[in-house]
């Protein structure tokens, strides 16, 4: 079983291994895992999971505010391959204080923070309390404050004092292209907001 202590030394081995092999060890290594999934281009890292391992956990954040489109994608992929596919939601009362006081479109004048914490972070702080360890899809060429983004990592942000928390990207080292690669080369199904430039 990957721990803690493994991290560094399995961060430097990840470097040179394709997403496929490090899914395929940390799948194997880490039984109570699950991939985030944000119904982008990350589906690639989801079905090449799932190729692996059959009863996959994935979670996506419902924060009240996605496109319909990506909505009818998350559900695509779940019939298409079978996922069952755990919803992370805020929660009511907070959202509702929150909306009441600033509004439904507050981020637009005060920035996602607040917001963010409340739809996003909140939801995602409960789940990952009952997981050992979870996959995202983030990559290194996904933005400036990526550009560093391990392979392995512990993860800072959401381990607490009784429960640390392991992180993996296995997606860290590919470009945009690659992602785009697999999924026309698998015929993966992607977000139609895509092709409309989101």
């Amino acid at each position: 079983m990957i721990t803690a202590q493994d991290i560094d030394a399995l961060d430097s081995e990840f470097q040179t291994q394709e997403p496929k092999e490090i899914l395929r060890r940390i799948l194997s290594e880490v039984p109570n895992i699950a991939i985030s999934f944000s119904g982008a281009e990350d589906v690639a890292l989801v079905v090449m999971a799932w190729k692996l391992k059959k009863d996959i956990k994935v979670f996506s954040l419902d924060t009240g505010r996605l496109h319909p489109e990506t909505l009818r994608f998350l559900e695509q992929v779940r019939k298409q391959y079978s996922i069952d596919i755990e919803f992370l939601s805020p929660d009511g009362e907070a959202l509702a204080a929150f909306t009441k006081k600033k509004g439904l479109f507050s981020f637009y004048e005060d920035g996602h923070e607040e917001c963010c914490g409340i739809r996003k972070i909140a939801p995602l702080r409960r789940h990952l309390q009952g997981l050992d360890a979870w996959i995202s899809g983030q990559r290194k060429d996904q933005s400036p404050t990526r550009s560093n983004v391990p392979v392995a990592q512990v993860d800072k942000a959401f381990s607490t004092e009784g429960h640390t928390l392991l992180k993996f990207n296995p997606f860290a080292n590919w470009s945009s292209r690659q992602v785009w690669d697999y999924i026309r080369m698998f015929d993966v199904p992607y977000n139609p907001l895509h092709d409309r430039g989101f």
